[in-house]
């Protein structure tokens, strides 16, 4: 099973390929990156640019679902209007190649992967590299987090099958 972890912002958009082999008990990172859009651009021509960067995501790395960090509202909520937008890109998205979406908060991840609901930024990018196998954290953070709400996925999964 593959599954896309998607970190959503507008700026940034974080997202990560991890592949699960059941029978193993095997997962590791297939791909991951991040989307950067230009801040002068207008908020349209960045979803778009999403939009289109998300789509040939999905047509190469053909996941089977994918895993998305629940919109977090704290005190800007301009900043979370917009999010909430780069959001519904992935969710159209989603719908369109027919794919089941899981939705986590921040705690659930942290839960998920270090055991602990307020474990650092440091804690869960340690986990990334240690769960994936990989010779170092990924950068930027955004991308490190969507791989994080990937193991999530794949975790809820698999208790949700025991």
């Amino acid at each position: 099973m593959k599954i896309l972890g998607i970190d959503p912002g507008l700026g940034r958009m974080g997202w990560g390929v991890i592949g699960v082999q059941r029978n193993k008990n095997n997962i590791e990172a297939k791909n991951y990156g991040c989307i950067e859009t230009d801040n002068h651009l207008p908020v349209e021509q960045r979803l778009a640019e999403i939009y289109y960067k998300l789509q040939a995501i999905l047509n190469n790395e053909k996941p089977d679902a994918i895993a998305l960090e629940e919109l977090f509202f704290n005190t800007n909520a301009k900043t979370a209007f917009i999010v909430g937008q780069a959001r519904g890109v992935v969710l159209l998205l989603a719908a369109q190649h027919n794919l089941s979406v899981g939705i986590y908060t921040p705690l659930q991840v942290k839960i998920a992967l270090t055991g602990y609901g307020r474990a650092e930024k440091s804690q869960i990018g340690q986990m990334v590299k240690i769960l994936l196998h990989l010779n170092k954290i990924p950068k930027p953070d955004d991308t490190t987090d969507a791989l994080a709400i990937a193991l999530t996925h794949a975790f809820t999964l698999d208790v949700k099958r025991r």
